[in-house]
């Protein structure tokens, strides 16, 4: 394109300084004029080099790799970063999912029901399939192995966030950064905490200081949500609801947003609400017939909220907890 540019300009020139030879007696100033079009035809030139090369950025990423990021990128994979882009107005080429895409992401179905899906691990055959032009990854686990180097040739590959990350709103903020969205993210974090802050209100309102748990029933197992992850950041974080102290005490050596909870810690369950997390919605379920299921005050008192695994619940970022929030003022407030 540069040389293009350039080839025009020449030219260009070339019929100006004719132009300007055949009529040098008729126009005292011609020679003047020829040197200003010189200049002018440098400038343009040299704001064409500069525009172009000012499309591209280079970013570190978690990993300390410097990633050259391209201007308006069209084509992208984020596998489970998908959440970040929906609410950033950006579709991605390709969308996570498992079992050969049988499982995907069912609460952004809305806006990526088109998006044809890509397996969990990314395949770099699958990758390359998509002519991606930038591969956002949210794992170091995901380019171990020598795996980096090998997405970085299909494409630039920036890894987001840690292994240790929890915080939506710093991974929002950095994905943003390297799509150049952000003031779209100033204004997605504003909103969601003017949504929280006022629904806090209009909740506590409606329950006072009723504890409030979420309960993830599959396989025939329970597993309870911690107070600062998933669904549980949200509740307590976002929404300062009260956590039993069944909740207080898994969180404090949980090592997953979702712990393993047995039915003798169920007995303990002392909560006046209760959200159940199934994909097995079902009254017949042998476990939630248990006397000690039915112990708890919620359950006893027909304040168990039912929504499938399906649903944002189970997950994170900033469409999923705006879900979330909705869906704790539909159960609670009356």
């Amino acid at each position: 394109m540069n040389k293009r540019i350039l080839g025009f300009s020449i030219l260009a020139l070339s019929l100006t300084l004719v132009g300007c030879g055949e009529n040098n007696e008729a126009s005292p100033n011609s020679e003047e004029n020829a040197e200003e079009t010189v200049d002018e035809t440098t400038e343009n030139t040299e704001a064409a080099e500069t525009s172009e090369t000012s499309t591209e950025t280079t970013l570190t990423d978690s990993l300390g790799n410097e990633v050259v990021i391209p201007a308006n990128p069209e084509r992208i994979i984020a596998s489970y970063l998908e959440d970040y882009l929906v609410a950033l107005g950006v579709s991605p080429v390709a969308q996570w999912s498992i079992s050969d895409g049988a499982g995907i992401q069912d609460y952004l179905q809305e806006d990526l029901q088109d998006i044809p899906t890509i397996p969990f691990d990314l395949p770099f055959e699958a990758v390359t399939s998509f002519s991606p032009d930038l591969l956002l990854v949210g794992s170091a686990e995901t380019v171990g192995d020598g795996k980096y180097d090998q997405y970085s040739k299909i494409a630039p590959t920036y890894v987001v966030g840690t292994e240790d990350s929890e915080n939506w709103r710093e991974d929002l903020v950095e994905i943003a950064k390297v799509l150049n969205l952000n003031d779209e993210a100033d204004q997605i974090l504003e909103d969601y905490d003017a949504k929280a802050e006022e629904s806090q209100d209009i909740i506590k309102d409606s329950i006072g200081e009723d504890s409030v748990a979420a309960v993830w029933l599959t396989g025939g197992q329970l597993f309870i949500v911690s107070e600062t992850a998933s669904s549980g950041a949200v509740m307590y974080g976002d929404l300062g609801l009260a956590s039993p102290d069944v909740v207080k005490e898994i969180s404090e050596s949980a090592t997953s947003d979702w712990s393993p909870i047995s039915l003798e810690e169920v007995a303990e369950l002392d909560t006046e609400h209760l959200f159940l997390i199934s994909s097995e919605l079902d009254d017949s379920i042998e476990l939630l017939e248990d006397p000690l299921w039915q112990n708890i005050p919620a359950v006893k008192n027909d304040q168990v909220y039912e929504y499938e695994s399906t649903t944002s619940w189970l997950y994170n970022g900033p469409v999923a907890n705006d879900q979330i929030i909705d869906d704790v003022l539909e159960s609670l407030v009356e």
